[in-house]
């Protein structure tokens, strides 16, 4: 714990009055937010590239937020980091009666995460929800926060019984930017395009595919086979840019095969 403790100690010095950081002590939680959410993306970029080293920074880098936020509430006299450790480990073991004690379903499994969350708050004394998709943060991703809303919204029910309803609004969404697209109408392009992307959301769930990590594997693949169609491009001295579409579309094409093996799936 010693290494815990030194950098708790070193936070409190970067946020001195006296002999701090300008930089940190001019900071509050609205700006360091975007910090946080970017270090939370960093650690997710290094697990999907399987570098354990990395791993290990990024996680530092996002430990170094939690205790950046909980030194600025500790100056505030909201909470410290010992809070912030007992609170998570306190709300882990209410959660898990089922491994440190307490009433199980009647399968034997868990109790229910959502009723277990849904107690807390009125233990809390905020009663209950006015709306099931109360608690979603805005903040979240917008695919991710798409698949969560859906999630909510089929606990009651507002659902398709299956993957081919959400295929057909796919579909319908498509036709309907397309006439948004005919009618000229810039806002009515971007308010279809949103639906199509909610609807392609919605599906994923309906697929066990999680939007994000899908997007993400998109965004890859198509990184890898632009460079290497670069790459082969360059080896034949033809400039980019310069060349036409043909010649970039066959370039693309051997990209997609050199990395299948010879096959094309797409």
């Amino acid at each position: 714990m010693k290494a815990l403790h030194d950098l708790l100690d070193l936070m409190a010095t970067l946020r001195d009055p006296e002999r701090g950081c300008p930089w940190d002590l001019k900071q509050d939680f609205h700006s360091i937010a975007p910090y946080t959410l970017e270090e939370a993306y960093e650690v997710a970029d290094a697990i999907h590239r399987q570098a354990p080293e990395d791993l290990r920074d990024e996680l530092g880098d996002l430990l170094f937020q939690v205790v950046f936020h909980a030194q600025m509430a500790r100056e505030q006299g909201l909470f410290d980091f010992e809070d912030v450790a007992r609170g998570i480990h306190d709300k882990m073991v209410r959660r898990h009666p089922h491994v440190f004690g307490g009433e199980a379903d009647s399968d034997g499994g868990p109790p229910s995460w959502e009723a277990m969350k849904e107690a807390e708050r009125r233990d809390r004394g905020e009663g209950a929800r006015q709306s099931v998709l109360d608690g979603v943060p805005v903040t979240l991703p917008g695919l991710t926060r798409a698949g969560k809303m859906t999630r909510r919204a089929a606990r009651v029910h507002f659902d398709w019984p299956s993957a081919d309803g959400v295929i057909a609004k796919v579909r319908e969404e498509l036709e309907e930017l397309e006439e948004a697209r005919a009618s000229g109408s810039r806002a009515a392009v971007e308010d279809e395009y949103g639906d199509l992307l909610f609807a392609c959301a919605n599906l994923g769930r309906h697929l066990g595919v999680d939007p994000e990590r899908a997007l993400r594997g998109a965004n890859a693949k198509f990184e890898r086979r632009f460079r290497r169609m670069e790459e082969q491009l360059a080896a034949e001295q033809v400039d980019l840019a310069d060349s036409d579409m043909a010649t970039k579309e066959a370039a693309w094409v051997r990209a997609k095969q050199a990395e299948k093996g010879g096959t094309d799936h797409g």
